[in-house]
């Protein structure tokens, strides 16, 4: 997979995967309705991914060419400044650009993935992601669980983030089936 190198705000190479479907999951985003504002559904995975994971933190994230927005949150007080990060940022890129799930039980223990400004900047240790995957193929985003220490997510977490992430895409395309033309 292509990547893009970024020296930003550390010393250290950030490595971030091209994402040559951006304009395409931006587009297919509008269609669906989907912005960048919290939506009740997404907050609502995040919530029951952190729960069947014990993690203090899920999110749903939004991916498009310059950076991501959490469409969904559950994390407790103080631990995520904001909805919006750079795309440099964080594990969901990865997730979007190769359209797999991708499980990290101690992020520094990757090459790739221990210099990423997540790790320092916010104490990440473990990541345990899927994509939200449109039934044209496009990863819209991600549902995500993270934690400070390490842990071995296992199989289970691994499934968990996997069905929560089909189950929140079948609700999205629901919703905006549900709405209908503009």
């Amino acid at each position: 997979m292509p990547l893009t190198a970024y020296h930003r705000h550390t010393s250290r190479l950030v490595l971030v995967p091209e994402d040559p479907d951006a304009p395409l999951r931006a587009q297919r985003l509008r269609e669906l309705g989907i912005g960048p504002e919290p939506l009740r559904a997404c907050d609502e995975a995040a919530r029951r991914l952190a729960e069947e994971t014990g993690a203090p933190c899920a999110v749903v994230t939004l991916v498009d060419a310059a950076q991501q927005f959490f469409a969904g949150l559950h994390a407790p007080p103080g631990m995520v400044r904001g909805r919006t990060m750079a795309r440099e940022y964080g594990f969901c890129p990865y997730v979007v650009a190769r359209r797999r799930a991708l499980v990290l039980d101690d992020v520094r223990a990757y090459p790739r993935f221990a210099g990423n400004p997540l790790v320092e900047a916010a104490g990440i240790r473990a990541y345990a992601g899927a994509p939200l995957l449109d039934p044209s193929g496009i990863a819209l985003g991600t549902l995500a669980a993270v934690d400070h220490t390490p842990r071995p997510w296992g199989r289970e977490g691994l499934a968990a983030a996997k069905s929560g992430a089909a189950r929140l895409t079948g609700q999205l395309l629901e919703q905006a089936r549900d709405l209908g033309p503009g």
